[in-house]
Order: C-alpha cells, then structure tokens, then sequence
C-alpha cells in the first residue's frame, strides 16, 4: 500500500495494518477537531510576546499556556493506552506512538518552560519552537493511528461480509440459501452503518461520494441478491438464472470493494469516469472565452485557424443533434440556421480583428462585432438546448409502458413475445441513456452532469437483467420464485428511470421544459382532432395518452421546482394554482371527452361526436399549460428572458383564435438607416439611458396596478357565451404588448407593429363599443345607464390617444460615436394612455353587468346580451363557528336591511384565486 494509513487482510484470513510512521496525512474530521485546541496552544505559546509589564523577567500567560499543553498531552497519553488495550490488533504500534507522544511531551515541557521563565531569549524560543513541532507530529502520528482503529473494524466487519457472499454463492439448497442470506444481511447491516460513520468523518468529498455510492448500491441489491439467489437455486438449469445471479453478485461485490478501497484510501486516484461537464457546452463555453481579446493579441496565421476549427467541432456536434430522430423539423432548421450564423458572425469579427490589428483599444465597431458574435453564440446554445429537451419530453414521457408489456408476456409464458418485447424495451432503455447523455453534453451543472451519467449507467446495467428476469418468468409463469424475482427487477427499474428522470430534470432548465412542452402539446392536440376528424380511434386515444403524459410530466415539475421556493409566496401561490386548474379541471374534462370520443368511434356503426366540444377541450389543455409557463415566467427579470419566452414561440390563444394578436413582420425594414447597431423601435427602447429607463419602469409599474384590477374584476367571469370579457381580455394582452414594448422587450419590434397593435385595439374598443350599447339600450333611463354611455366615449378617447402617441418614433442620434436615444416622452404617453384605457374598460364591464343584471329589460327583446356566469368561489364551512362572547349576547331586534349600490357590491366580490 502506498497511502499513509489502512489494512490489508493477509492469504491467512488475518488483517494486518499497513502503516508509515512518516506520513503525516490527515484523511478524517475528527483528527483534525482533536488536534486544533493543541496547536492552537501550542501557537499561541510560540508566538508569546516579550516580558509582562506585571513583573520583570516573567510572563505569566506563558507558564498558564505551559501547563495547559502538558495537561491536553497526559490526556493524548491516558486516551491512548486505553485504546490500545481495548484493541489487541494494534496494541503494539499504540503503545509505540504512546511512548513517542510521551517522550516529546516531557521536552516541550521543559523547553517551555525555560522560555517562559526567560521569553526574551531567542535560543529558548528555537528550542520550545523545535519541540513543539515534535510534540504536534508525534501526537498527530498518535491520532492518525487511533483513527486506524476505525478503519480496522470497519475492514473486519467487510471481512465478514465477504465471507458471507462466498456462502451464498455456493449454496445448493433453499435452507442453506436462507441461512447464508440471514447471516448476510445481518453483517451488511453492521457494514453499512460502519461504512455511514466513516463517511461522515471523511474530508475528501470524492472519497464520500465514492462511500455513499457503494453504500446505496449494496442496500440496493441486497434484496435482488435474495430473489436472484433463490431462483438460481430452485432452476439452475436456466442460464438466464445464471446471469441474473452473477450480476447482482458482481454488483455486491463492486459495492464491498469500494467501501474497502475507500477505508484505505485507495480510490480518488486520478479523474472519476463521471466527472466533468458536458463536451458541447464547455466547447460553447471555450469558444466564448477565446473570441475575445485585445487587437494586438490578434495574429492571422494562428488565431484564426485555431477559432475556425473549434467552431467546426461545436458544429459538428450541433449536427448530430439535429440530425438525431427525435429532433423536430422545426429545430432542425432553427439549428442549421443558426450554425450558418455563428459561422458568418465570426468571419465578420475576424475581418474586424485584423482592420484593428497592431492597435491598442478596441473601436466600436469591433466591440459591435463581439457582442454580435456572442449573441449569435447564445442563440445556438438555446436552440439546442431546447433540442434536448425535444429528446426529453419524448423519450421520458411513457417510461413503464415497454416494460409493463414485457411483465405481461412473461406471465402468460409467451417466450416468443417476451424476446420481441425485449427488442422493444432494449430500444427504450438505449434511448433514455442516449437522452442523457445529450442533456449531460449541453450542461455546464457538473454536478448534476456526473450524477446523470451515474443514474445513466446503472440503466445500462440493469436493462440486460431484467430481460432475464423476464426470460425466466416466461420459461417458468407457474412457479412463485421466478415472479417474486422479476417483482423486485421491475421496483428497482422503476426507482432507477425515476432517478434519472429528476437528475435529467435538474440540468435542464425549467424555462426550456415549458417551452418545449407546450409546443409539443399543441402538436398533439392538432393530432387529435385531426384522427377525430378521420374517424381514427387508436390514433385518438394514443395521442390523448401522449397529451396526458405530458401534462401530468408539466404539472409534476412545476410542483417540484416550487417547492424550492418559500411557501406562502404571491408568485409560488399563483404557479400552484395555475398547475391545480390544470391537473384538477382541465384534465378531469380533457380525458371524459376523450372517453366519449373513443367510445364513440369504436361502436358499430360509429356514432356523432360533438366536435367543437372536443376541441374546446382539447384547446384548454393547451391553454391550461401555457397560463403554467406564464405564470413561471413572471418572475423572471428582463435579461434572464429568452427572446422566445417573450415572443412566445406559439400564438396566443386568449380569444380561442390561432393567430397572434400583433403578428410583427418577418421582414422588417430599418427604421434607422443612418445608425449602426440599431435598426427597429424596440431596439431603440433598449438603448434608452438608464434615468429614462428608471422613469419609464414606474410608469410600467402604474399600468400594473391598473393591471391587478383588470385581472380581479375579469377574473370573476366565465368567458363562455360572454364577449364582453373575451374583447376585454384582448384588448388588455395587447395593451401589455405596447407596454412591453416601451422597456425594449415582447413581440412588437417595430412603430409600424405598435401602429397596428394600436388598430387592433381600436377594432376590439368598437366591438366592445357595439355590444355595451346594445346592453345600454335594453336598460331603462338611470344612472348606471348614463355612467355605461360615459365610459364608452372614455374608450373611444383613449383608444384615440393610443392611435396617436404609437405613430411617435424614438429618436435617435450618433454623437461623437455614441447613440443617444429620446423616447422618454412618447414612451410614457403610451403607458398613460393604455392605463387609462385599461381603467375605462374595467369600468364598463362593471357598468355592463349592473345594467344586464340589475334592471328589467326594455323592448321585445327577451334574450340577454351577454351571459353574465361567475366562477364558483371556494368552498367555506357551512356553519359559521360563533365566538364566546357571542354565545352570551342578548338577542336584539334585526336592523332594517339598507339598500347597496350594486357596484360597490360587485367591487367587493372576491374571485377564486383571491379568496382565502
């Protein structure tokens, strides 16, 4: 052994200890706390100033010092003999250490103490200094091999085990097996704890990582080695029995090793098998790094070759990503596209290194040309990124489904079917460790990257193993041992795919999940309604299970990534309550029109589906999951926003429409030729100086109070058979958009989009103009009647005033180099405008239910408007708990009832996401 410390056991059966008496390493916590109040005597002794000012010559600090250093070494001594008569192994080499300890004690003794009658003689001092350090080594050797004791018994109780496995390898009958295994997972048990304490003690976080793995892996397959085990005994003529029985073996006996390589501190050398981060996003990361530097770093000859292949490399891997079968067409392009970006941003930085090469400062052309080449560079990593999580959310979506097919084959004895299943399942495990070691290769959590590659490995081990677990099951259906075994494969399968999936779920980033998933719920969603429409019953159902899949997938991460924020949170409440809507009404509703739809198709002769039912219900699946991710993002600041969490990568769907309320021009012109850098409004916005911006956020901050009492008056209302809600609401997501807009973010890009989104909303106030006057007209003269008819010219105003302050354009101008940007104005009219606006609209959806509800409708017409429905609100108790000094109160004369103001009663409605 070449480590300072540990044991080995000899051919004879007897473990001997290996010690160097001149290594003086420290591997455990516990030397290290014993032998701090020492040295710290020790030191403070040494370092002892000159004489005290009490009396001459003396210092009393040190003779206290003295004696406490002689006191700590008479306990060293007293400890030690005790453990060496304890433990018999070691006595000799105790005793030994006792002795050393002893001897260097009695010179630091006698050293320190000629120096403290006499501190300021620097001979006295080199000696206490010299003894000092003989004491510290000889009681650090003393410790060290007091900490062997541990180790020791650790290694004789691992001797045990292994004696134990030996057994139960060779045993020939179920008696002999069932004694061997009792006595195994007695001694296991002593192993493990043994093996926990020394994990805590240990210093090395490698070493630990090491035990606590090998400890989870013999917990693990102890129960596998007994259902293995026994059905190798009761058939060992299968070889699938066999093999079954040699693995979990081998995977015993790895884990014993382990805890045996590490008590001796023969593992940690050199790098661990799991350890780094992912290649493409350290490439992406190098890559980053080397593109910047100062023009006289820059030579044409070696640098740029040396970028040229290392973007090369990165695109190649990019390749294989989008060329990988799971990855949509969509990203595919979106990849490629961007590669050919990357590729041009750099010859483009290139070409500006060498027109500033030989100069000292960058100009701004060049900086351009970085940031440009670094954003170019982000935008390839979110591509692929959400690449990853296309391979994610479809290879994690149906994880127990091959195996349960597997299970069932087994147990009807179909051998045939059982090896096609195992074709099946084999394809399946393949692909969840081929996904996560994509999702390993674009993380830089290297932590978290080494544990997916772990979780990953242990998938590929055990994948072979339960194919044979199965294999037996099916040679074997009847017999009790052979389903026992193959019930315990499938629970540790099923715990190791769940291992996985959060370690997968930890390096990828919850943002891209939710991106990633509701696109793919709303592919499957048209999927759906498209096999309704065929008439295709398998292909429904199907695709309904995948929807399913992925919406209980949304709802358990979002629940899991919320629990790691402070509960009772505004923002957490609000995320939980998005997720409950979904799991507990839209699903519910979702899967009872699937049910019918299926039923439905699959009768003869097929029956009527109502299909704007299903659909309905199918677009609130996808409604419901995107409301999650909205609610996940609003916590987010602005440049922690990818560009497709705010230009959403999907239309919105507020009105039930597809199309997107502000649908900005895919080839925009530039609104600022004669200015370099920016070439739209909104980027502009952004280059506005932070005063303006300051100013411009509490504007935004206005808007969103007004913001709040939109969304508690709406909120109230179901939007079915009620367009006065469905415009409001319309109107409000684009007033948002132009808000966004002034901050330099959302969809809107350009004035010529703010001038349309200002149309739109135009359009919306005269639909929502029409039907308030429709409602006006059916109420009786009044002052509700007269305060409707108000607001509406209100809306007409402010609609006006937004047509006009979206036609005012940022102004931009170069002086001496630098873009100075005046907005302000233009900006904060905008905001006023759309708050005021948001205000009117309140008022007349408040106004509008008064005059529905609160009075007798004129002329012939009989039907309402609009339908004026509230959500339910929570329940409460139906009794009301009273108070104890209600109980005693005198019963007194009810007051008259007084009339309310029908909107002051309205106004004090609560909706269901605020009542409490």
């Amino acid at each position: 052994m070449t480590l300072g410390y540990g044991s080995e056991p000899e051919p004879t059966g007897q473990i001997v200890l290996k010690w160097d008496p001149k290594n003086l390493e420290i591997r455990t916590r516990t030397v290290e706390l014993t032998l701090e109040p020492l040295v710290m005597q020790v030191t403070t002794l040494v370092n002892t100033k000159g004489p005290s000012k009490k009396k001459k010559g003396r210092s009393k600090r040190a003779h206290v010092l003295v004696a406490a250093v002689e006191k700590a070494t008479e306990n060293f001594i007293e400890r030690g003999e005790q453990i060496a008569h304890e433990n018999p192994d070691i006595k000799q080499e105790m005793l030994a250490a006792v002795d050393e300890v002893r001897k260097t004690g009695e010179a630091m003794s006698l050293a320190a103490r000629e120096f403290a009658d006499d501190p300021c003689s620097s001979l006295k001092r080199g000696n206490m200094v010299r003894a000092a350090r003989n004491l510290l080594s000889a009681v650090t050797r003393l410790l060290i091999l007091a900490d062997m004791v541990d180790v020791h018994l650790l290694l004789k109780s691992l001797r045990v085990v292994e004696d134990d496995l030996e057994k139960l390898k060779n045993a020939s009958s179920q008696g002999e097996l069932m004694d061997s295994i009792r006595a195994f997972g007695r001694n296991a048990n002593e192993l493990m704890q043994a093996a926990a304490k020394r994990q805590q003690e240990l210093k090395d976080p490698q070493l630990r990582d090491d035990l606590a793995a090998a400890r989870a892996l013999l917990k693990k397959h102890s129960t596998m080695l007994l259902t293995a085990s026994k059905v190798y005994v009761r058939h060992p003529e299968l070889a699938a029995a066999k093999a079954n029985r040699d693995f979990v073996f081998r995977q015993v006996c790895e884990a014993v090793n382990t805890i045996s390589d590490v008590a001796q501190g023969k593992a940690g050398i050199g790098g661990h098998p799991y350890d780094g981060p992912g290649e493409l996003a350290a490439a992406l990361d190098d890559f980053d790094e080397r593109i910047i530097m100062e023009p006289l770093q820059y030579n044409e000859v070696r640098t740029r070759p040396s970028l040229e292949e290392r973007l090369e490399s990165i695109i190649s891997g990019a390749a294989l990503m989008a060329d990988s079968s799971c990855t949509r067409d969509e990203r595919r392009e979106r990849i490629v596209a961007e590669c050919n970006a990357v590729r041009q941003a750099l010859q483009d930085l290139l070409s500006e290194y060498m027109a500033n090469i030989g100069k000292k400062d960058k100009n701004d052309s060049l900086d351009h040309a970085i940031t440009h080449m670094c954003r170019k560079t982000r935008d390839l990593r979110r591509q692929l990124r959400k690449a990853v999580v296309d391979h994610v959310s479809d290879s994690f979506l149906e994880t127990s489904v091959p195996l349960l097919v597997l299970i069932e084959a087994a147990k009807a004895g179909n051998e045939k079917e059982v090896e096609d299943y195992a074709q099946v399942f084999t394809e399946h495990a393949n692909k969840l460790v081929e996904v996560a070691n994509l999702a390993c290769s674009m993380s830089g959590n290297e932590d978290g990257v080494k544990m997916v590659r772990y979780a990953a490995s242990q998938i590929d081990n055990l994948c072979p193993q339960v194919i044979n677990a199965a294999r037996i099951l099916a040679a074997r259906p009847k017999s009790k041992v052979a389903l026992e075994n193959m019930e315990v494969f499938r629970e540790a399968w099923e715990n190791q795919v769940r291992i996985l999936t959060e370690a997968v779920d930890d390096i990828t980033t919850i943002d891209d999940f939710l991106a990633v998933s509701e696109n793919h719920i709303l592919e499957d969603v048209n999927k759906c309604v498209l096999a309704l429409q065929e008439g295709d019953a398998d292909s429904l159902d199907r695709t309904a299970g995948a929807i399913r899949g992925r919406a209980s997938r949304v709802a358990n991460v979002v629940t899991a990534e919320m629990s790691i924020y402070e509960s009772g949170v505004g923002y957490v409440e609000r995320v939980l309550e998005a997720v409950k809507v979904l799991r507990d009404q839209v699903m519910p509703n979702f899967a009872q029109r699937v049910e019918v739809a299926v039923e439905a198709l699959s009768s003869n002769p097929t029956k009527e589906v109502d299909e704007n039912e299903f659909i309905d219900a199918s677009r609130l699946v996808y409604d419901g999951v995107r409301e999650i991710r909205r609610a996940v993002l609003m916590n987010r600041a602005d440049d922690e926003l990818d560009p497709d969490d705010v230009e959403f990568d999907e239309p919105y769907t507020d009105t039930g429409t597809t199309k997107k309320s502000n649908q900005p021009s895919e080839h925009a012109v530039d609104e600022y030729p004669d200015i370099s850098g920016i070439t739209t409004a909104r980027e502009a916005m952004r280059k506005m100086t932070e005063e303006d911006k300051e100013r411009i956020a509490q504007q935004v901050e206005s808007f969103r109070t007004e913001k709040l009492k939109f969304d508690r008056e709406v909120a109230k209302w179901d939007d079915t058979g009620n367009d006065i809600i469905v415009i409001a609401k319309h109107m409000c997501m684009i007033m948002m958009e132009m808000t966004d807009f002034t901050r330099g973010r959302g969809p809107l890009k350009t004035t010529m989009d703010v001038i349309n989104a200002a149309k739109k909303i135009s359009e919306a106030g005269t639909k929502l103009d029409k039907l308030a006057r429709q409602i006006a007209d059916q109420c009786p003269e009044s002052s509700t009647k007269k305060d409707l008819l108000a607001y509406l010219q209100r809306i007409a105003l402010y609609c006006h005033q937004l047509n006009i302050t979206s036609k005012v354009k940022a102004d931009v101008q170069n002086i001496s180099g630098e873009l100075i940007v005046s907005g302000l104005d233009s900006a904060t009219s905008l905001i006023q405008a759309a708050k005021n606006l948001m205000n009117a609209v309140v008022l007349t959806v408040k106004a509008s239910y008064v005059a529905s509800t609160k009075y007798p409708r004129q002329g012939s017409v009989a039907l309402p408007i609009v339908v004026w429905k509230m959500k339910a609100p929570e329940k409460k108790p139906l009794v009301r708990r009273e108070k104890p000094e209600e109980v005693r109160a005198k019963v007194r004369r009810g007051s008259q009832k007084k009339p309310q103001n029908p909107i002051q009663a309205l106004s004090e409605f609560q909706s269901p996401a605020e009542a409490v």
